[in-house]
Parts: structure tokens; sequence; C-alpha cells
């Protein structure tokens, strides 16, 4: 009985120890698969135009509707906004044709030349009108405004005041020359009109934008007509839209993958936490029934060790999300783009591990066999905990947790099964004085570490260190004498017949 709680808990343990990089590995696949799944979206709806009869020339303005709120919602998502941008597909009066939930709204002119978008995006309310007409409209100017809610006062106002208006990307230059020149052309002759170009010339953009950064891709007017072509034959597939900048690999930066891997790390913290800290706690309260009091020292020691614990699942769920997000996003090429998330939590922890107790033999606190054992011993319960966790996803249909019930059931079971083969091997080993290739090492002298660990004072002799004798020595007084100076006697001839000696001069 006692072997099965043993198991248990280092079957527990282990679970500990890679739950927070399984966690940190599963968040970033779902990032990623959440960023995917929005290119698929965008696809679909560009496939949706399969076998519409309008001609390209005006499909390509659809497309371009559906372009820039698909890509502003990919890169929201890659970002974690949760700003979207979505198609209204209406045609009415002054229509938006871009609405979002952060309170902008667009108007898409997608026409041959610079100046024909940019006309169209200017265009006034009595400019509407006169097409209304040229349509075959029967009401006249009054009537055509009070239906819209509108006064002779805002004739000369632009029909999409207040929206952004968006134009291919390549004309907008020439664009605002042209609106620039309006405007001073028409401040002489007709300055009713001025307002509606500088006004259009505030609002134009090529792209989507919000005030946290996200923004859709510019899209040019031969792009949109070579999409539109495929989207008639729904063609349009992930390596068509990679050729024009939306994948994971192009929207997703690594430096969103580092925002993700730290929220990742900080949640294996917290997890590994509360399962470090609930069998500990448990023992507390049982010492407390037992003896009536708290130990300070248990408390102490369970500080300690969360903090340990909590600290290397931040690093191991940390270092797990940002390998798994990298290869998912396609940052390190395509071939690991289909690595399973689970598989690099697992060689995550085997690494780190590794890492961790060749310190520990390179300080000599750990025997060589006694590190190819643990690696033994944790590589079989790893693998052990990811096949029974790949096994219950089949029978538990909720991502991350179903795995998660079967990762702990394996460690327990691979900790269990474990145990009991290496106590048969060890026993064969000690009748046969077998090594099992150097794993079992036949000395019956127990490591110094583990001495130390056992509270046992350890005497290595062979480092003994005797003190030694050392006589008294005695050492007899110098005799030194005084040494005399003479004063040097310096001579210089100072003129005919006189001598100088010093500083006295004789004649």
């Amino acid at each position: 009985m006692e072997n099965i709680k043993e198991a248990f808990f280092e079957g527990y343990n282990f679970f500990e120890k890679n739950v927070g990089s399984q966690l940190g590995a599963n968040v970033t696949d779902t990032y990623v698969n959440n960023v995917y799944n929005e290119i698929l979206t965008l696809t679909k709806n560009l496939n949706d135009f399969k076998e519409f009869k309008t001609n390209v020339n005006q499909l390509k303005g659809n497309i371009a509707e559906f372009w820039h709120s698909g890509t502003f919602n990919i890169n929201a998502i890659a970002r974690n906004s949760n700003n979207r941008a979505f198609v209204l597909k209406s045609n009415d009066f002054a229509s938006v044709d871009i609405g979002s939930n952060f309170g902008d709204d667009y108007g898409l002119k997608y026409y041959k030349t610079a100046v024909d978008s940019a006309n169209q995006q200017a265009k006034s309310i009595f400019e509407k009108f006169k097409e209304y007409q040229a349509h075959g409209g029967k009401d006249d100017l009054e009537k055509f405004l009070s239906n819209r809610g509108l006064s002779a006062t805002d004739i000369n106002n632009a029909l999409y005041s207040g929206q952004y208006r968006i134009i291919p990307k390549e004309q907008l230059e020439e664009a605002i020359k042209h609106l620039e020149q309006k405007i001073e052309k028409e401040s002489v002759i007709r300055p009713e009109q001025v307002e509606k170009y500088r006004e259009t010339l505030k609002m134009l953009r090529i792209k989507i934008e919000d005030s946290e950064g996200t923004e859709s891709i510019p899209l040019s007017t031969g792009d949109a007509k070579k999409i539109a072509e495929l989207s008639k034959q729904g063609l349009v597939t992930e390596e068509e839209l990679k050729k024009l900048g939306v994948s994971t690999e192009d929207i997703i930066k690594f430096e969103y993958i580092l925002k993700e891997s730290f929220k990742a790390g900080l949640t294996a913290l917290q997890i590994t936490l509360i399962l470090k800290l609930a069998p500990e706690i448990y023992k507390a309260i049982n010492y407390l029934i037992d003896n009536g009091k708290i130990d300070i020292n248990q408390l102490k020691k369970l500080g300690i060790e969360a903090l340990q614990a909590g600290s290397e699942a931040f690093l191991r769920g940390s270092i797990a999300a940002t390998i798994t997000g990298a290869c998912k996003a396609g940052l390190w090429g395509e071939t690991l783009k289909s690595i399973s998330p689970s598989i690099i939590g697992t060689l995550t922890v085997f690494t780190l591990d590794i890492i961790k107790n060749s310190f520990k033999v390179a300080q000599g606190k750990m025997s060589r066999q006694e590190l190819a054992n643990e690696m033994t011993k944790e590589m079989f319960i790893l693998s052990c905990s990811l096949g029974v966790g790949f096994l219950s996803q089949t029978f538990i249909n909720i991502p991350i947790f179903s795995f998660m019930i079967g990762n702990f059931v394996g460690s327990i079971l691979g900790a269990f099964v474990y145990d009991k083969v290496y106590n048969i091997a060890l026993s064969f080993c000690i009748d046969t004085g077998f090594t099992m290739f150097g794993l079992v090492e036949q000395n019956y002298k127990l490591p110094e570490h583990i001495l130390k660990e056992m509270d046992f004072k350890v005497f290595e002799y062979e480092k003994f260190k005797f003190q030694k004798f050392q006589y008294p020595k005695f050492e007899y007084k110098k005799f030194e004498y005084e040494k005399f100076k003479y004063e040097p006697f310096q001579t210089t001839i100072l003129r005919r017949g006189v001598i100088g000696i010093s500083k006295i001069g004789y004649i």
C-alpha cells in the first residue's frame, strides 16, 4: 500500500511539472489556430462569389470590401484585439460598406483611375440626385431630399460625409494631388464646393485602421481584379492569399508570440502553484489535527518550494509556448507547422530537466548513474502521460482538458509501472551483479549527497587536514651601525683667480 502511495505522489509530481509546459504549448497553439481560422473565413467569403455573373471590373469593389474587413480581423486576432470590421452588404442611399465595433465607418471606391476614385468619394448629394434622375428617377429635388431626411442646405455636402474613404493603394498619391487641385480651383470658382473636397481629402485612406495599431492590408486595383477572377471560379486558396501577404507566417510576428508566451507562462505558474500547494496544505492540516498546532518549519519549506516550483513552471510554460507558436505559425519552416504542441511541451520538460540534472552532476550533487536512471524514469513516465493524453482525446471531446486528464492518469500509471519494473530489475542486478549497461552501480557505499540529505555528518578522512606543529623561533636582534655621511666637497672656477667651494667663495 505504501508503494502505491509513493508511486501516486511520484506520478503527481511529474504531472505537476509537466502540466505547465503542456498548457503553455496548447495556449499558443490555440492562438495560432484562431488566426488561421480567420484566414480560412476570408478564403470562404471570397469563394462565395463563385459563378457570379458580375463582371470583374465591378466585382473587384465587392472583393475589396471583404479583403479589407477580413485582413483587418486577421490582424486583430493576431494582436489579441477585440476590434472587428464587417461588410454590411447595403445598397441604400449613402450606405456604409464596412462597419466596425469601434465606431468607424468605411466606404470603398475601386475605380480604374485615381481621379475617378477620388471624384466618386467626393461626390455631393446633388450629384447623386442628378444620377438618380439619369437612371429614371421621378422625384424632384425637394422630394428626393425629404425622403432621405435631408434639406436644401445639404445638397453640396459630400454624400459619404463622416465615412473614411478607401481607394486602391497605388492611387493614393495621385488622388491627394487631384483633391488639392480641386480645392484650390473651386475656392475661386465655386467656394460652396470646396468643403466636400476638403472633407474627402481628410478622410481618404488605403486601409482600415483603429487607434490601437490594428489595420487591414492595402489592396491594389490589379490584385483586386486578380482575386475577383479567382473568386468567380471558386479558386481562392491559401497559396494564392499567401502571395498577397496573408498567411500565419506573414501576419503573426515574433513579438506577438512572446506576448502570448508570457501570458501562457503566468497561467502555467498559477496552475502549478495550485497543484503544488494542494497536497502540502493537506499535510499541514493533518499535522494540525494530530498535534494541535501548525508546523512553522513546514510552512516555511512549503513557501520556498512553492516559489521554486512556480518559477520553474513559468519558465517551462513560456519556453514551450514560444517554441509552439513559432512552429505552428511557420516562422521556422513549413515542416514544423504540423508538430503536436503536446510533444513540444513534453520535450521542453525533458530537455530542461536534463540541463538541470547535468548541473547537479557537475556540482557533485548527483552521480552519473543517478542522472541516467532519472532520465530513463522521466522518459518512461512522460511517454506514458503523452500516450494516455492522446488516447483520452478520442473519448473526451474537450480541447486541452481531455489531454490534461489523460496526461494526469498517464503520469500516475507510468510512475507505478516504472516503480514495479525498476524494483524487479534492481533485484535481478543484486542477485546477478548485472549493471544494466551502466545504469546500476555495483557499489554498496551510499553517495555523499544522499547521506547529507539523511542528516548524517560525513567525515572525509581522505581530505582531513592535520594542524602542523610549528616550533617557536628565536630571532636575535641584528646590530645596525649608523652610517656616516660626509658632505660632498665641490669646487668650481668662478673666474680667473677665484675658487668657489659650495656656497662660499674665496679670493
